[in-house]
């Protein structure tokens, strides 16, 4: 879809634009509701990663929307013709094929196309894109033999843990990124140093123990196992007063980073195999011993990954 817009905007000399929103609008409506976070979808990609991946896709701009009671409540004529035209000064739109949009989600593709010839804009529609269905093909079960790329379908692969269909319906490895944060620094007591993402929503898509790739701006890629999650096994008071949290410990520690490494710096996590769900352990030995179970097996894990895939 980003493809055809760039193609389109190449053509009719145009910079390609994506408007998102911020919060998610089920976020927000969940709590203007009341109703506890873990309503809502679980959140796929942050803010920043998902500006990372445009801008990787060679998106000129993308504007984000704050989704609030204004926006929520705005009928969808008033979208077009308040954002779309005079806002934007939009001349080609391009939409999914599900896509609703204004107040009670009562627009839709023919109110856009309709609405698009009066205010000086172009309208076109992306069918669904489909993929083969890996589960069906390595076993013998009643699946249909394609998946319908969408972001439900990323969510329900997250959720089993199914990276390999992840990866496959994204077109590339399951990414979180973020700012490394100061803890409890337990992880170097247990001689298990971590670079700590602390997550801005309480909601992931995935959680459990992962093998990991780690990237910052310096250093080649590192192979490591992160925690995604709450921590079960430490009270939920501490430091980080039980907010979803990303603990990745690298494999190797490259020789040239200090136990202070990385604090305040941007990294990113490609989550490539999750090893098992959160454990919660009854002592902190229990802890470290589960640690270095879950490291050797990602090194297990990893060595077959490189044999297989070069």
């Amino acid at each position: 879809m980003l493809a055809l817009l760039r193609s389109e905007a190449q053509h009719r000399r145009l910079p390609s634009c994506v408007m998102t929103f911020e919060p998610h609008p089920r976020d927000f409506f969940v709590a203007q509701k009341g109703l506890p976070a873990s309503s809502a979808p679980a959140r796929i990609a942050t803010l920043r990663d998902k500006l990372a991946v445009l801008q990787a896709c060679d998106i000129d701009q993308c504007v984000i929307l704050p989704f609030n009671l204004s926006l929520a409540s705005l009928s969808a004529p008033s979208f077009m013709q308040d954002i779309l035209a005079r806002g934007l000064g939009a001349k080609y739109v391009l939409v999914g094929d599900d896509f609703r949009f204004g107040a009670q989600r009562a627009g839709d593709y023919n109110m856009l196309t309709q609405y698009g010839k009066k205010l000086g804009f172009d309208v076109a529609r992306m069918n669904s894109f489909e993929i083969p269905n890996l589960e069906a093909q390595s076993k013998i079960s009643d699946s249909q033999p394609t998946i319908r790329v969408s972001s439900s379908a990323a969510r329900d692969a997250l959720r089993r843990g199914e990276l390999n269909e992840v990866t496959q319906l994204l077109g590339r490895p399951y990414t979180l990124s973020g700012h490394v944060v100061h803890g409890r620094k337990l992880g170097r007591k247990l001689q298990f140093p971590t670079l700590n993402i602390r997550m801005g929503h309480w909601n992931p898509a995935t959680s459990g123990i992962f093998v990991v790739q780690v990237h910052d701006l310096h250093s080649k890629p590192l192979m490591g196992v992160a925690n995604l999650g709450v921590r079960p096994t430490l009270d939920a008071n501490d430091s980080n007063a039980g907010r979803v949290l990303l603990e990745t410990h690298c494999l190797e520690w490259p020789q040239e980073w200090d136990m202070n490494h990385g604090y305040g710096k941007i990294i990113r996590v490609d989550l490539l195999h999750k090893l098992h769900d959160e454990k919660k352990y009854d002592s902190l030995e229990e802890l470290k011993k589960g640690i270095a179970q879950d490291i050797e097996t990602a090194q297990a894990w990893y060595q077959n990954y490189l044999k297989t895939s070069g």
